[in-house]
């Protein structure tokens, strides 16, 4: 649902396409991808002073 929204797709759209969805699920779809989102923690690289200086 998120992926067709992200790609353009309409609300409506994607309501006729799947009928078994409702409205409501938008809102859940959108608040269980925030709560994955907020759960990912990423490791980035950071070189050290030496590493820069080469």
């Amino acid at each position: 649902m998120l992926s067709l929204l992200a790609a353009g797709e309409t609300c409506e759209a994607i309501l006729n396409d799947y009928r078994y969805l409702e409205r409501e699920d938008f809102g859940e779809a959108l608040r269980y991808a925030a709560f994955l989102a907020e759960d990912i923690a990423v490791d980035l690289f950071r070189p050290s002073k030496r590493s820069e200086i080469r």
